[in-house]
Parts: structure tokens; C-alpha cells; sequence
């Protein structure tokens, strides 16, 4: 019998007494921990090493978290969650605008930093049976079983969670999907009303797409989104 291999996480914390009890912790619940101090040599890390996902800091020498995050984002898919003392909304939306899956505030409780951590590899990980199938509307395509979106030919680069999100719709293309369904559906959480990341979401969704006037995912005010099927000629 093979030996499993546990999840490579990257933690990029420069507070070191903070990152070794984070690491204990992560290590004492199953994962391989990878610590990084600096902001500026996170990606050559990333690229040497394959983590299965990254807990991302903000404030860091050398280059800080958004710089960070964007950069990786830009040549990796992996799953990025950004642990933060800042709890403003800006930031909040700055960070999943340049394609973090997950912001979470410090101080958080260990329990919930693992629940988070496995929630994000899960999702990355999920097997689609038979019943999910290749959807083709005109010149999109979006095939589950390789996560891949592809746009006149094109592929279109998603994060993770992008791609949850667009899959949701897509498979209800036509009906009307509230907020507390998607939020149930994608985050196991019940929406708040405060909370903005699936407005980010769909935002980064329609650039990405060249949906630039709405039309293709539409918001239909006080009831949800509506994901058009026959607006992608």
C-alpha cells in the first residue's frame, strides 16, 4: 500500500512566532508546512516546491501580500487564502479582486482556519461524476471534469472559486439564483448581507468573460443572478 501524501501548504507570515504555532497547529491536523517570511521570494517557493495552497499574509518585507498574491495568481491556480489583521472591506475586496479564494481576519480560531483550509482543498479536489457533463453555450464551453472555461476558443484563466461560481450558474442557466442559494451552495454559509465576495466574484467573472454590459450574467435586483444561455454567440 502507497503511503498518502499530506497537503503542501505555503504559509507566508513574517511575524516568526506567530508562523511556527500556525504551523504546530496546521501539522498537528494533517498537513505539510512550508514557511516563508518574504514577500519576494514567494513565487520562486510556489514554482520550486507545488504547495496544494497558500495562507498569505499582507503585511510583508520585500514585497507585500496584494503584490504578492496577484503575482502568483498570475502564473499559478492553486488555491490562495489570505490570513490578515487588516478587517476593512476594501482590502476585503482588493485581495479576491486579484484573485485570493479566501480572506480570513486575525485572530481566527485554529479549528476554523483548518475548516477553511480544507473547504478551499476540497473544492479543488472534487471529482465530477457522469452526470456533470461538458455545457456548451454558443462560444462558451465549460468542461467540469478539467475545470476549464474556454471562450471562442480561447481558455479563460479562473480561480477556483470563479469556476464554482460560473459552474453554479450555468447548470441553472435560465432560472434565477438568489444570493442565500449561491452562498449556501458555494461557501457552506449562509449569506449575511453584508457580505461582498460573491459581488467580487461575479465582478472578476464578467471581466474575465467580456461580459462588460451585464448581459450575459445579469443582476436581477432583489432576487439574485441570472445566467443568460443564449447570449454567448
Amino acid at each position: 500500500m502507497s503511503a498518502v501524501t499530506l497537503p503542501l501548504i505555503v504559509l507566508v507570515e513574517d511575524d516568526q512566532r506567530l508562523a511556527e504555532l500556525i504551523r504546530t497547529y496546521l501539522e498537528n491536523n494533517g498537513f505539510r508546512v512550508s514557511v516563508e517570511h518574504r514577500g519576494d521570494r514567494v513565487l520562486e517557493r510556489v514554482q520550486r516546491e507545488k504547495p496544494d495552497l497558500m495562507v498569505l499574509d499582507l503585511g510583508l518585507p520585500g514585497r507585500d501580500g496584494f503584490a504578492v498574491c496577484r503575482e502568483v495568481r498570475t502564473a499559478h491556480d492553486l488555491p490562495i487564502l489570505i490570513l490578515t489583521a487588516r478587517d476593512n472591506d476594501i482590502d476585503q475586496v482588493l485581495g479576491l479582486e486579484l484573485g485570493a479564494d479566501d480572506y480570513v481576519v486575525k485572530p481566527v480560531e485554529p479549528r476554523v482556519l483548518v475548516a477553511r483550509i480544507n473547504a478551499l482543498l476540497r473544492r479543488r479536489r472534487m471529482a465530477y461524476g457522469p452526470e456533470h457533463k461538458i455545457l456548451r453555450f454558443g462560444a462558451l464551453t465549460i468542461d467540469p471534469a478539467a475545470r476549464a472555461v474556454k471562450l471562442d476558443g480561447r481558455l479563460i484563466a479562473l480561480t477556483s472559486n470563479e469556476f464554482d461560481l460560473l459552474y453554479a450558474l450555468a447548470t441553472k442557466a435560465g432560472e434565477v439564483q438568489s444570493r442565500e442559494t449561491l452562498y449556501l451552495q458555494l461557501y457552506k454559509r449562509e449569506y449575511d448581507g453584508l457580505d461582498r465576495t460573491l459581488d467580487v466574484r461575479i465582478s472578476h467573472l464578467r471581466k474575465k468573460l467580456g461580459d462588460t454590459q451585464a448581459a450575459r450574467i445579469r443582476t436581477v435586483w432583489g432576487h439574485g443572478y441570472l445566467f443568460v444561455p443564449d447570449a454567448w454567440t
